[in-house]
Parts: C-alpha cells; sequence; structure tokens
C-alpha cells in the first residue's frame, strides 16, 4: 500500500512539472528594442523570467526606469485573475494575471485600489517571442502605451 501511495505521489510531481514545461510564457525573455515601441518616460523591462514556484508561477522582472536606474520587482501566484502582492515595483502593490488562452495572459496592476495598468502578454505560435501591450497611467497621471518584444532565451 505504502508503495502505490509513493508512486502515486511522485506520478503527480511529474505531471505538476510538464503541466509548466509545456507552458509557454515559462522562462528567460529579453527585451528586443528594435521592434518595441515605448512611450517617453516608460519604464522599460529588460529581462523577464517565468519560473515555477511549487504550484505557483514566479515573475522576476529586471529593467531601466526614465532615469536609466535599475529597478526589480517579483510576483507570485496563479494566472487566475486573482492580486497578488508585487515585491519591489514602485509603481504598483498588486497584479493580478488571467490566462485568456494557452498563448495569452491579461495583466492587470494595482496600486492601492486604483488600476494603474492593464495589458495583454501573447506567446508567438512557435514560443520564440513574446508581445506585451500595456496601457498605463504615467507619474505625471498621464496615460501611456507601450509595445514590447521580448525574445525567448534558450
Amino acid at each position: 500500500m505504502k508503495t502505490k501511495v509513493i508512486l502515486a505521489a511522485v506520478a503527480l510531481m511529474f505531471a505538476g512539472v510538464v503541466v509548466k514545461a509545456q507552458n509557454p510564457h515559462m522562462g528567460t525573455w529579453k527585451l528586443n528594442e528594435a521592434k518595441s515601441h515605448f512611450a517617453p518616460g516608460a519604464t522599460k523591462n529588460n529581462t523577464v523570467v517565468y519560473e515555477a514556484a511549487g504550484t505557483d508561477t514566479k515573475v522576476i522582472v529586471d529593467g531601466t526606469d526614465k532615469d536609466g536606474n535599475a529597478v526589480h520587482n517579483e510576483w507570485t501566484g496563479k494566472f487566475n485573475g486573482t492580486y497578488y502582492d508585487v515585491q519591489g515595483s514602485p509603481t504598483s502593490n498588486k497584479r493580478a494575471y488571467r490566462k485568456i488562452n494557452s498563448r495569452t495572459l491579461s495583466i492587470t496592476e494595482k496600486q492601492g485600489n486604483k488600476i494603474v495598468l492593464t495589458g495583454t502578454i501573447t506567446v508567438s505560435a512557435n514560443g520564440k517571442s513574446r508581445t506585451v501591450r500595456t496601457s498605463a497611467t504615467g507619474a505625471d497621471g498621464k496615460r501611456m502605451r507601450n509595445t514590447a518584444v521580448y525574445d525567448k532565451q534558450p
């Protein structure tokens, strides 16, 4: 009986790893600035990493702000539309991702109770690039639209 329970547990763990591995968003993504368009004053996320964190997904973002200063933030949660805490972001303290289809996520960020960013993240059919389209409120209160294209890293 113990053997069956252990084998079942190992099979479930392996199945979870396979599901995460099949998620096209997982991995390291580098900004392709030549294919991207940013509004003046926008933060540029140069590297974005999606990795498994138990049953959750962890998203690690490194980039530069409008003045060229390094920025770093991290989010851990599920792609279920629920807001989870963001660590390190100067513009938001909550972020929610929601799965639209197998290659597309919606993203919403809040500062307090105010939505400060919305957008979509779509991985190409071949899995080699992703496009992030966002609309955000800048520090000056003006809306800015950005399109960031990323290349998947080996």
